[in-house]
Order: structure tokens, then sequence, then C-alpha cells
């Protein structure tokens, strides 16, 4: 069993990493494979609504999202983690998930989610529910802690002394993995997967 942390911060080794980090060391100790997939510094595209991934099975813009998108089969759980900027989350995730996600819904359902957020003070609420939306949408177990999966510093060196916050992802981790675990054991106790019903669209014009 393996899980994908997304770094969402364009500073590779900062305050977001550092959280995922202590996730991922959990994660190991449990005999779960983690791999952090770092978003990075170049620019991410929002979406153009063109729904062209829906028949291509990848998004018309290559970039880190296609990149991403082909690695989700490959991997049991997520964990997507965020600075927060302006209470919400950095916008090249944003706009990266947009994307991920409209392009492989069906590849998620089923795997546990989780959210990670850091802050240098407030926004973390808001942030973590923004991440939130995109497993409540998918058919996603969301992974939750002891608190809300969030880290406070305005950097590397300060989040490492925010001790409750690593805790919180420490635990993060435990949970995760027992989730995992959980899930694989159904499997082999031969508990199906949900059935899961053709979509119904409808919107409020008539």
């Amino acid at each position: 069993m393996k899980v994908l942390l997304v770094n969402g911060s364009p500073n590779a080794h900062g305050c977001t990493f550092t959280a995922l980090s202590e996730v991922a060391a959990e994660l190991e100790k449990q005999g779960i494979g983690t791999q952090i997939f770092q978003l990075g510094k170049d620019p991410v595209a929002g979406c153009r609504a063109c729904r062209a991934c829906r028949k291509l099975g990848r998004c018309v813009v290559n970039d880190k999202v296609n990149e991403a998108l082909a690695l989700v089969p490959e991997f049991d759980g997520f964990v997507f983690g965020s600075p927060v900027y302006y209470a919400s989350a950095a916008g090249q995730l944003s706009c990266f998930l947009d994307r991920l996600f409209f392009a492989g819904t069906s590849l998620f359902a089923n795997k546990p989610g989780a959210g990670v957020v850091s802050c240098r003070r407030g926004g973390a609420a808001t942030a973590f529910d923004e991440l939130n939306k995109y497993f409540t949408i998918s058919n996603m177990p969301i992974v939750s802690s002891n608190y809300w999966n969030q880290v406070h510093g305005s950097c590397a060196e300060e989040v490492a002394q925010d001790l409750e916050g690593l805790q919180t992802m420490r635990q993060l981790g435990r949970n995760m993995a027992w989730l995992l675990k959980c899930i694989e054991a159904g499997k082999a106790a031969g508990i199906a997967m949900p059935e899961t019903e053709e979509r119904i669209w409808t919107n409020f014009v008539r």
C-alpha cells in the first residue's frame, strides 16, 4: 500500500513540506509506502472547462496535472498539503486540484484522502475546508486526526517547534495507515466496495 503526498507550496522544503514529512514518516513506520510530489514554482493553469479530459483521460494542458494524474492509479491514499494564502489554499494548488479531480474523478473513488494546511497565524480552518471539498464530491473517505490538520510557523524551523501540530500530523499518519489496512482486510474478506449509481445531473432551471 502506498500514499501520495502532494506539496502544494512553491517552496520545496518549507512549512508544508515539514508537515507532510511528519505524516510520511509515521506512515512508513506503519508499513505504508510514501512519495512526496512537489508541485513546484512553475505556473499551473486553471481549468478551461473544455471537458476534453473526459474523452482523453488526461488534461489538454500538459503540466504537473498530467504528471500527477498518471501516478494516481498506483496509490491507495492521498494527502494534499497547502500553505494558507489569504485564508485559502494556494492558488496554484487550487488550479491543480480542480483539473486533477475533474479529469480523474473515478480514479480517486473509495481511496482515503486528507488535507493538510500550514499557516503563520490565521486562515487555516477555511483553507482546510476548501481542500476537504475535493474528497467529499469524489466518494473518498476523509481521514481525520486528533485536531484539524494544521501546523503553524513562518518557516520550517518554526513548524518544527509546533509540537501540537506535529503530533496532529503523526496521528493523521496513523489513522491513514489504519484505514488503509481496514480497507485491505475488507477486500480480503470479500466485502465489496460500495455500489455506485449512474450519476443524475440536475440544475435549478426548468
